[in-house]
């Protein structure tokens, strides 16, 4: 007979993997089953989305129906999910609006006339790294490039996923490392160090995985080839792209950039001879455009809510955190704990916030350095945010593009090469001199 502790410890187990399986649910029909059909197009993830919320909601006892619609609607309905979906309204307006009065065209022909085509995906794998260090968000990145980067591949017979991969993996170099990013500001509040500090210790783990994949951008095919590109008539159409880029170097908010962004290709789109009425609909027809994404947004953050008001996020924590030893253990612990609460949640600085008291916990106990702490923090929820196809990052450059939110997975190369430095970072203990207190 089992002893009643353990019939407890079992009763626990299982209702904290329930509290994750809508999770679960969604994993296996959007990722899993798209990996066997060989195709991220067949299953559309809101679909899948969908089918995981009945699913959470369906399976939260204890409360009534109309509770747990509430308990939902309250997390679709947060303010960071609704300031988010203001950034996509305007994204797609001015992606759209763009478009039509030809900036994009213009913008693509100059970058394809004075710029190897070979060194594209390299120079937008450094631009995003530059913008996202400068700026410290990587949807403001995504915003400033993947217009650009996926007409670029689009005009030149390129792989579309691929150069979005590619800015991406840059967005998040910057979202890792950048002293303003949300991120950074977490980490290093909740381990109480320096963000300095934390960024010297940041760099021994970032910097390999980037020269890494820069190395690998410049040697793998990326299908852009030659274009023959005549004269351009319109140059002064490259100019929102520049009054975008500039205002996200600045640091500005990314709604006052996409704003600017608007009223500039507005006064060009009239300099051109575009009517009002026209200029309206192109804005329009990019919102709308955008409802796809916003649903999906809307059904993640509900379904993530359930996951936490029903325990999932708290049964992750205390299972990640009962058998560590030794102090690669413990990192290892941190380093799985904020990769496994992102998963659940889909923001990775709202993962550090959530995990960044426990890892205190864990660093006090074992001796390790706080900023070397800090750094995992960081780092692993980059790694996941980028890896994960219902990020906002991922669905707001893959809607920008055109593409399935999964289709860039396969060429994520940053991502994995930054998760390789820091499993070899614990292994080897580096860097030594921010490693263990």
């Amino acid at each position: 007979m089992i002893p009643a502790d353990k019939q407890n410890q079992r009763i626990g187990s299982l209702k904290g993997w329930l509290s994750l399986s809508p999770v679960v649910v969604f994993l296996l029909l959007y990722l899993v089953l798209s990996l066997i059909i060989g195709d991220f197009y067949k299953i559309p993830i809101s679909v899948a989305l969908a089918i995981a919320c009945i699913w959470a909601i369906a399976s939260f006892s204890g409360h009534s129906l109309t509770e747990r619609i509430e308990i939902f609607s309250r997390s679709a309905g947060h303010t960071d999910i609704l300031y988010m979906i203001w950034i996509f309204v305007l994204a797609g307006a001015f992606a759209t609006l763009a478009k039509n009065i030809g900036a994009v065209d213009a913008t693509v022909a100059i970058t394809l006339k004075f710029f190897p085509v070979e060194y594209i995906v390299p120079g937008l794998f450094i631009a995003a790294c530059f913008i996202s260090l400068s700026i410290g968000t990587s949807v403001g990145t995504v915003v400033a490039l993947t217009p650009l980067a996926a007409e670029l591949a689009g005009a030149s017979g390129g792989n579309v996923p691929f150069v979005v991969a590619a800015v991406l993996g840059g967005a998040f170099f910057g979202d890792n490392l950048s002293f303003i990013s949300d991120t950074t500001i977490a980490a290093t509040r909740t381990q109480r160090c320096k963000a300095s500090d934390k960024f010297k210790a940041n760099l021994w783990i970032a910097v390999p995985a980037a020269v890494v994949t820069l190395i690998a951008y410049l040697f793998i095919p990326s299908g852009v080839n030659e274009v023959s590109v005549g004269s351009v008539d319109h140059p002064w159409l490259i100019i929102p792209y520049i009054v975008i880029i500039a205002l996200a170097i600045f640091g500005i908010n990314v709604t006052i950039v996409l704003t600017a962004g608007i009223t500039t290709t507005v006064i060009l789109g009239f300099i051109g001879g575009n009517s009002l009425i026209d200029m309206l609909g192109y804005m329009g027809a990019g919102i709308d455009a955008m409802g796809s994404l916003i649903i999906i947004t809307l059904l993640a953050a509900g379904m993530l809510g359930i996951v936490k008001a029903t325990g999932g996020i708290n049964f992750l924590l205390n299972s990640l955190t009962s058998k560590v030893t030794g102090r690669r253990g413990a990192q290892a612990c941190i380093a799985l704990l904020t990769s496994a609460v992102n998963i659940c949640t889909a923001n990775n600085t709202v993962a550090i916030i959530t995990v960044g008291s426990i890892s205190r916990g864990i660093s006090d106990t074992f001796s390790l350095d706080p900023r070397k702490t800090a750094s995992l923090l960081d780092t692993c929820s980059c790694i996941t945010q980028c890896l994960i196809p219902y990020g906002a990052q991922t669905l707001l450059a893959t809607s920008l593009a055109g593409i399935a939110p999964a289709a860039p997975w396969q060429y994520l190369i940053y991502p994995w090469a930054l998760a390789l430095s820091v499993i070899l970072s614990i292994i080897f203990r580096y860097p030594k001199s921010y490693s263990y207190s």
